[in-house]
């Protein structure tokens, strides 16, 4: 499948090119049905590119790779990857030895089992990508269309590059993702907290009611990265000779206590929404 380039040019000195490009290459196996897929990614990192310079040259910093032993500099195709089993002594791994450790299995997306979306904490969602058949199309959209009448989501596991990943397979609007998954003892615990507080009856009858005034419908298209707007502002400021704006704040509003910052927070709340 060739690449497909979205090219938009919304900024005079900065422009952006989204590669949609497969990120895999396998198969879903749902029972004893085998359906070809691709991925593609389905997010991507919005950020203005800013190179490392040297302070007194203005002149872009190089970084070498350098051999800690004979000093020389080394290319990207003299590298290779070892494990530290004791200090300075290595074990060498090829690209032969992964693809060694891989079974016919890690290389398909295996379904063992479906669970509601709910059952899923989002602390384990890592990264997110679209599903699309290479073949199969018949299996793959009855396995959608299942899915989706079921309002079910599958997990399976998978190697990707040098790792087994746990992943799951959801439908959304005629729509198949794979979104991969923390494994468990990739989770950090966390102690909990060391301190609690008696609370009031109103203390926490007007939080609900804040929370209420401010409960609406999601809509990701009203939430955007307004620093990233700013900071393209600031880059043709400088352009142009001048110096970076200066943002300003919101003044500060003295509260005495908690309860009166709840009351007026809820005042701000009931005026019209944007």
């Amino acid at each position: 499948m060739p690449l497909t380039f979205f090219i938009r040019l919304n900024w005079e000195y900065y422009s952006e090119v989204i590669i949609m490009a497969v990120s895999w290459k396998g198969s879903i196996s749902f029972g004893l049905i085998y359906i070809p897929i691709q991925l593609i990614m389905a997010t991507r990192e919005q950020q203005i590119p800013f190179n490392q310079l040297h302070k007194k040259c203005q002149e872009r910093i190089q970084y070498k790779k350098i051999c800690s032993y004979c000093g020389e500099e080394v290319k990207s195709d003299e590298i290779i990857k070892g494990y530290e089993y004791e200090k300075g002594e290595y074990v060498i791994f090829t690209d032969e030895d992964f693809e060694r450790l891989k079974s016919e299995k890690d290389k398909t997306i295996q379904i063992e089992q479906f669970v509601q979306l709910e059952e899923i904490d989002p602390v384990y969602y890592e990264k997110a990508y679209y599903v699309e058949p290479t073949g199969g199309e018949k299996a793959f959209f009855l396995l959608l269309k299942a899915m989706e009448e079921t309002n079910k989501v599958g997990l399976a596991k998978v190697v990707f590059g040098k790792k087994e990943h746990l992943v799951a397979l959801r439908i959304d609007k005629g729509t198949m993702y794979l979104y991969k998954l923390y494994f468990h003892n990739e989770i950090i615990p966390y102690k909990g907290y060391d301190f609690r507080f008696t609370l009031e009856g109103p203390e926490v009858e007007l939080a609900k009611q804040l929370i209420q005034n401010l409960t609406r419908p999601f809509d990701p298209e009203r939430f955007y990265d307004s620093y990233y707007e700013r900071l393209k502002d600031a880059i043709e400021h400088k352009i142009q000779g001048k110096s970076v704006p200066q943002v300003k704040d919101e003044p500060d509003t003295q509260i005495m206590n908690l309860m009166e910052a709840l009351r007026q927070s809820i005042r701000s709340s009931e005026g019209p929404r944007a």
